[in-house]
Protein backbone atom coordinates (compact mmCIF):
# COMPACT_ATOMS: atom_id res chain seq x y z
CA UNK A 1 0.00 0.00 0.00
CA UNK A 2 1.77 3.30 -1.01
CA UNK A 3 1.82 5.85 1.85
CA UNK A 4 3.15 9.49 2.30
CA UNK A 5 5.24 11.04 5.22
CA UNK A 6 3.08 14.03 5.78
CA UNK A 7 6.34 16.40 7.79
CA UNK A 8 4.24 20.02 8.76
CA UNK A 9 3.86 18.65 11.98
CA UNK A 10 6.00 19.53 14.46
CA UNK A 11 4.06 17.58 17.51
CA UNK A 12 3.53 14.11 15.97
CA UNK A 13 4.23 11.66 13.43
CA UNK A 14 1.72 11.67 10.42
CA UNK A 15 0.99 8.80 7.47
CA UNK A 16 -1.09 8.54 4.70
CA UNK A 17 -1.99 5.24 3.37
CA UNK A 18 -3.74 4.62 0.68
CA UNK A 19 -4.77 2.55 -2.61
CA UNK A 20 -6.71 5.40 -4.74
CA UNK A 21 -4.09 7.47 -6.29
CA UNK A 22 -6.60 10.48 -5.90
CA UNK A 23 -6.37 9.70 -2.20
CA UNK A 24 -9.83 9.22 -1.84
CA UNK A 25 -9.47 6.43 0.22
CA UNK A 26 -6.56 7.58 2.58
CA UNK A 27 -6.43 6.76 6.09
CA UNK A 28 -4.25 8.90 8.53
CA UNK A 29 -1.74 7.19 10.85
CA UNK A 30 -0.72 9.55 13.25
CA UNK A 31 2.09 8.27 15.97
CA UNK A 32 2.29 10.34 18.96
CA UNK A 33 5.92 12.38 19.18
CA UNK A 34 8.32 11.54 22.10
CA UNK A 35 7.18 13.01 25.54
CA UNK A 36 4.26 14.27 23.75
CA UNK A 37 1.93 12.94 26.94
CA UNK A 38 3.93 15.53 29.16
CA UNK A 39 1.92 18.33 26.85
CA UNK A 40 -0.73 16.34 25.83
CA UNK A 41 -3.98 14.78 27.36
CA UNK A 42 -4.07 11.69 25.27
CA UNK A 43 -7.86 10.72 27.05
CA UNK A 44 -9.47 14.44 27.14
CA UNK A 45 -7.68 14.27 22.81
CA UNK A 46 -9.74 11.11 22.53
CA UNK A 47 -12.74 12.11 23.89
CA UNK A 48 -12.61 16.01 22.27
CA UNK A 49 -12.49 13.98 18.81
CA UNK A 50 -15.76 12.01 19.78
CA UNK A 51 -17.50 15.22 20.47
CA UNK A 52 -16.78 17.38 17.25
CA UNK A 53 -17.39 14.21 15.17
CA UNK A 54 -21.09 14.02 16.55
CA UNK A 55 -21.53 17.83 15.40
CA UNK A 56 -20.12 16.96 11.94
CA UNK A 57 -16.44 19.30 13.05
CA UNK A 58 -14.22 15.90 12.62
CA UNK A 59 -13.69 13.63 10.32
CA UNK A 60 -14.03 10.18 10.98
CA UNK A 61 -11.89 8.24 13.86
CA UNK A 62 -11.46 4.62 13.05
CA UNK A 63 -9.28 3.48 15.78
CA UNK A 64 -6.89 4.58 18.78
CA UNK A 65 -3.96 2.22 19.57
CA UNK A 66 -1.11 2.73 22.49
CA UNK A 67 0.65 5.56 20.79
CA UNK A 68 -1.30 7.00 18.34
CA UNK A 69 -4.42 7.13 16.07
CA UNK A 70 -6.19 6.18 12.79
CA UNK A 71 -8.55 8.36 11.39
CA UNK A 72 -10.28 9.54 7.79
CA UNK A 73 -8.46 11.89 5.40
CA UNK A 74 -10.10 15.21 4.89
CA UNK A 75 -9.91 15.89 1.41
CA UNK A 76 -8.41 19.47 0.61
CA UNK A 77 -5.52 21.51 1.11
CA UNK A 78 -4.14 22.42 4.66
CA UNK A 79 -3.54 26.92 4.17
CA UNK A 80 -0.83 28.55 4.85
CA UNK A 81 -0.12 32.27 6.25
CA UNK A 82 -1.26 33.66 2.66
CA UNK A 83 -4.88 31.81 2.78
CA UNK A 84 -5.87 32.64 6.06
CA UNK A 85 -5.72 36.59 5.40
CA UNK A 86 -7.66 36.13 2.24
CA UNK A 87 -11.52 37.34 3.02
CA UNK A 88 -12.80 34.64 1.23
CA UNK A 89 -10.94 31.57 3.46
CA UNK A 90 -10.91 33.61 6.59
CA UNK A 91 -14.64 34.11 6.56
CA UNK A 92 -15.35 30.38 6.47
CA UNK A 93 -12.86 30.27 8.81
CA UNK A 94 -14.47 32.38 11.83
CA UNK A 95 -18.20 30.92 11.05
CA UNK A 96 -16.24 27.22 11.43
CA UNK A 97 -15.10 28.05 14.56
CA UNK A 98 -18.23 29.90 15.84
CA UNK A 99 -20.03 26.17 15.03
CA UNK A 100 -17.23 24.49 17.32
CA UNK A 101 -18.02 27.49 19.84
CA UNK A 102 -21.47 26.55 19.97
CA UNK A 103 -21.21 23.21 20.82
CA UNK A 104 -23.13 23.40 23.93
CA UNK A 105 -21.72 21.64 27.04
CA UNK A 106 -24.43 19.89 28.25
CA UNK A 107 -25.38 22.11 30.85
CA UNK A 108 -22.44 22.03 32.73
CA UNK A 109 -20.61 25.08 33.17
CA UNK A 110 -17.34 24.11 32.63
CA UNK A 111 -14.20 25.83 33.39
CA UNK A 112 -11.36 27.27 31.36
CA UNK A 113 -8.61 25.18 30.94
CA UNK A 114 -6.32 28.09 30.18
CA UNK A 115 -4.89 28.18 33.80
CA UNK A 116 -4.53 24.61 34.42
CA UNK A 117 -1.98 24.53 31.35
CA UNK A 118 -0.11 27.49 31.57
CA UNK A 119 0.97 26.25 35.30
CA UNK A 120 1.20 23.00 33.99
CA UNK A 121 3.63 23.86 31.51
CA UNK A 122 5.67 26.31 33.71
CA UNK A 123 5.97 23.62 36.35
CA UNK A 124 7.83 21.67 33.62
CA UNK A 125 9.95 24.28 32.39
CA UNK A 126 11.35 24.52 35.63
CA UNK A 127 11.25 20.72 37.02
CA UNK A 128 13.00 19.75 34.42
CA UNK A 129 14.74 22.27 33.07
CA UNK A 130 16.38 23.98 35.83
CA UNK A 131 19.62 22.98 35.31
CA UNK A 132 19.60 24.03 31.84
CA UNK A 133 18.62 27.56 32.72
CA UNK A 134 22.30 27.92 33.96
CA UNK A 135 23.59 28.07 30.53
CA UNK A 136 24.02 31.61 29.62
CA UNK A 137 23.17 30.78 25.89
CA UNK A 138 19.26 29.93 27.16
CA UNK A 139 19.26 33.08 29.53
CA UNK A 140 19.52 35.69 26.66
CA UNK A 141 16.18 35.36 25.30
CA UNK A 142 14.45 33.08 28.43
CA UNK A 143 13.12 34.93 31.31
CA UNK A 144 13.81 33.96 34.06
CA UNK A 145 11.85 31.39 35.96
CA UNK A 146 11.07 34.49 38.73
CA UNK A 147 9.72 36.43 35.86
CA UNK A 148 7.19 33.77 34.53
CA UNK A 149 5.68 32.92 37.49
CA UNK A 150 5.33 36.88 37.84
CA UNK A 151 3.51 36.98 34.38
CA UNK A 152 1.42 34.26 34.49
CA UNK A 153 0.33 35.34 38.45
CA UNK A 154 -0.77 38.68 36.31
CA UNK A 155 -2.61 37.32 33.05
CA UNK A 156 -4.70 35.22 35.80
CA UNK A 157 -5.40 38.37 37.43
CA UNK A 158 -6.00 40.37 34.41
CA UNK A 159 -7.20 38.03 31.51
CA UNK A 160 -9.87 36.00 33.95
CA UNK A 161 -11.87 39.21 34.75
CA UNK A 162 -12.53 40.35 31.77
CA UNK A 163 -15.74 38.32 31.03
CA UNK A 164 -14.71 36.44 28.18
CA UNK A 165 -17.24 33.56 28.11
CA UNK A 166 -15.42 29.74 28.39
CA UNK A 167 -17.01 27.60 25.31
CA UNK A 168 -14.94 24.92 23.48
CA UNK A 169 -12.18 25.43 22.17
CA UNK A 170 -9.71 23.99 19.64
CA UNK A 171 -6.93 25.74 21.22
CA UNK A 172 -3.97 25.49 18.40
CA UNK A 173 -5.77 26.75 15.15
CA UNK A 174 -2.17 27.22 13.37
CA UNK A 175 -2.63 28.11 9.50
CA UNK A 176 -2.05 23.73 8.67
CA UNK A 177 -4.62 22.70 11.19
CA UNK A 178 -7.13 23.99 8.81
CA UNK A 179 -8.00 21.92 6.03
CA UNK A 180 -10.11 23.94 2.85
CA UNK A 181 -12.31 21.96 0.67
CA UNK A 182 -12.71 24.10 -2.42
CA UNK A 183 -15.46 21.99 -3.52
CA UNK A 184 -17.41 22.19 -0.71
CA UNK A 185 -16.41 25.46 -0.06
CA UNK A 186 -15.68 24.53 4.00
CA UNK A 187 -12.82 24.64 6.06
CA UNK A 188 -12.25 22.26 8.64
CA UNK A 189 -10.03 22.40 11.68
CA UNK A 190 -8.14 18.73 12.76
CA UNK A 191 -5.68 17.96 15.51
CA UNK A 192 -7.68 17.81 19.10
CA UNK A 193 -4.60 17.82 20.94
CA UNK A 194 -4.83 20.86 22.90
CA UNK A 195 -9.12 21.12 22.24
CA UNK A 196 -10.99 21.90 25.67
CA UNK A 197 -13.12 23.88 26.84
CA UNK A 198 -11.58 27.65 27.26
CA UNK A 199 -12.11 31.44 27.21
CA UNK A 200 -13.56 32.22 23.55
CA UNK A 201 -10.84 35.22 23.04
CA UNK A 202 -7.95 32.93 23.54
CA UNK A 203 -9.04 30.72 20.61
CA UNK A 204 -9.31 33.60 18.42
CA UNK A 205 -5.88 35.56 20.18
CA UNK A 206 -4.03 32.25 19.65
CA UNK A 207 -5.15 31.97 16.01
CA UNK A 208 -4.46 35.30 15.02
CA UNK A 209 -1.19 34.91 16.00
CA UNK A 210 -0.67 31.88 13.95
CA UNK A 211 -1.42 34.26 10.75
CA UNK A 212 2.69 35.04 11.52
CA UNK A 213 3.31 31.28 10.06
CA UNK A 214 5.30 28.65 12.27
CA UNK A 215 8.69 27.33 10.71
CA UNK A 216 9.44 31.27 8.92
CA UNK A 217 7.94 32.97 11.55
CA UNK A 218 7.11 36.75 11.21
CA UNK A 219 5.06 38.86 13.67
CA UNK A 220 4.63 41.73 10.52
CA UNK A 221 1.75 39.22 8.95
CA UNK A 222 -0.13 39.65 12.52
CA UNK A 223 -3.89 40.56 10.88
CA UNK A 224 -4.46 44.33 10.89
CA UNK A 225 -7.34 45.73 13.03
CA UNK A 226 -9.48 46.76 10.41
CA UNK A 227 -8.67 42.94 9.04
CA UNK A 228 -9.93 41.54 12.37
CA UNK A 229 -12.95 43.21 12.52
CA UNK A 230 -14.10 41.75 9.34
CA UNK A 231 -13.04 38.50 10.78
CA UNK A 232 -14.90 39.19 14.43
CA UNK A 233 -18.04 40.44 12.41
CA UNK A 234 -18.40 37.20 10.78
CA UNK A 235 -17.72 34.97 13.59
CA UNK A 236 -19.96 37.02 15.54
CA UNK A 237 -22.83 36.94 13.42
CA UNK A 238 -22.42 32.71 12.71
CA UNK A 239 -22.30 32.62 16.62
CA UNK A 240 -25.39 34.37 17.61
CA UNK A 241 -26.91 32.62 14.82
CA UNK A 242 -26.11 29.19 16.26
CA UNK A 243 -26.56 29.97 19.94
CA UNK A 244 -29.12 32.30 20.08
CA UNK A 245 -30.96 31.31 16.78
CA UNK A 246 -31.62 34.16 14.79
CA UNK A 247 -31.31 32.87 11.32
CA UNK A 248 -29.35 35.67 9.41
CA UNK A 249 -31.16 38.20 11.65
CA UNK A 250 -28.55 38.34 14.51
CA UNK A 251 -27.25 42.09 14.08
CA UNK A 252 -23.40 42.72 15.36
CA UNK A 253 -23.15 45.80 17.50
CA UNK A 254 -20.10 47.90 16.87
CA UNK A 255 -19.77 47.77 20.79
CA UNK A 256 -19.68 44.01 20.92
CA UNK A 257 -17.59 43.61 17.91
CA UNK A 258 -15.27 46.36 19.80
CA UNK A 259 -15.02 44.75 23.30
CA UNK A 260 -14.19 41.22 21.21
CA UNK A 261 -11.26 42.71 19.18
CA UNK A 262 -9.54 44.13 22.88
CA UNK A 263 -10.53 41.12 24.31
CA UNK A 264 -9.32 38.58 21.82
CA UNK A 265 -5.49 41.02 21.54
CA UNK A 266 -5.27 40.62 25.26
CA UNK A 267 -6.00 37.02 24.89
CA UNK A 268 -3.01 36.80 22.45
CA UNK A 269 -0.58 37.57 25.15
CA UNK A 270 -1.13 34.11 26.86
CA UNK A 271 -1.25 32.25 23.87
CA UNK A 272 2.54 33.61 23.25
CA UNK A 273 3.28 32.55 26.80
CA UNK A 274 1.50 29.11 26.63
CA UNK A 275 3.48 28.33 23.15
CA UNK A 276 6.76 30.06 24.85
CA UNK A 277 6.40 27.27 27.26
CA UNK A 278 5.97 25.06 25.27
CA UNK A 279 8.51 25.52 22.81
CA UNK A 280 10.89 25.16 25.70
CA UNK A 281 9.64 21.79 27.08
CA UNK A 282 9.97 20.57 23.10
CA UNK A 283 13.08 21.48 22.95
CA UNK A 284 14.49 18.99 25.61
CA UNK A 285 12.12 16.13 24.63
CA UNK A 286 10.98 15.93 21.13
CA UNK A 287 13.09 14.19 18.21
CA UNK A 288 11.47 16.22 15.23
CA UNK A 289 13.81 17.90 13.63
CA UNK A 290 12.68 21.90 14.52
CA UNK A 291 14.09 24.90 16.37
CA UNK A 292 11.67 24.59 19.53
CA UNK A 293 14.53 27.07 21.70
CA UNK A 294 14.00 29.56 18.75
CA UNK A 295 10.75 28.88 18.31
CA UNK A 296 10.29 29.42 22.62
CA UNK A 297 12.75 32.86 22.45
CA UNK A 298 10.51 34.38 19.51
CA UNK A 299 6.98 33.95 21.66
CA UNK A 300 8.66 35.40 24.81
CA UNK A 301 10.04 38.43 22.54
CA UNK A 302 6.85 38.53 21.19
CA UNK A 303 4.49 38.43 24.21
CA UNK A 304 6.63 41.67 26.20
CA UNK A 305 6.96 43.13 23.04
CA UNK A 306 3.13 43.48 22.47
CA UNK A 307 1.74 43.39 26.76
CA UNK A 308 2.32 47.30 26.65
CA UNK A 309 0.40 47.56 23.74
CA UNK A 310 -2.68 45.49 25.13
CA UNK A 311 -2.60 46.76 27.87
CA UNK A 312 -3.38 49.99 27.16
CA UNK A 313 -6.49 48.71 24.68
CA UNK A 314 -9.85 49.43 26.80
CA UNK A 315 -13.11 48.22 25.95
CA UNK A 316 -15.64 51.14 24.99
CA UNK A 317 -18.00 51.93 27.68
Amino acid sequence: VPTQLFTDGITNKLVACYTDEGMADAVLVRVYGRKTELLVDRETELRNFQVLRAHGCAPDLYCAFQNGLCYQFLPGIALGPHHVRDPNIFRLVAQEMARVHAIHANGSLPRPILWQKLHKYLTLVKTELDPKVSDPSLQQDVPSLEVLEQELAWMKETLSQLGSPVVLCHNDLLCKNIIYDRTRERVRFIDYEYTGYNYQAFDIGNHFNEFAGVKEVDYGLYPSKETQLQWLHSYLQAYKELTQGHPGGAGVTEGELEALYVHVNKFALASHFLWGCWGLIQDKYSTIDFNFLRYAKLRFKQYFKMKPVVTALQVPK
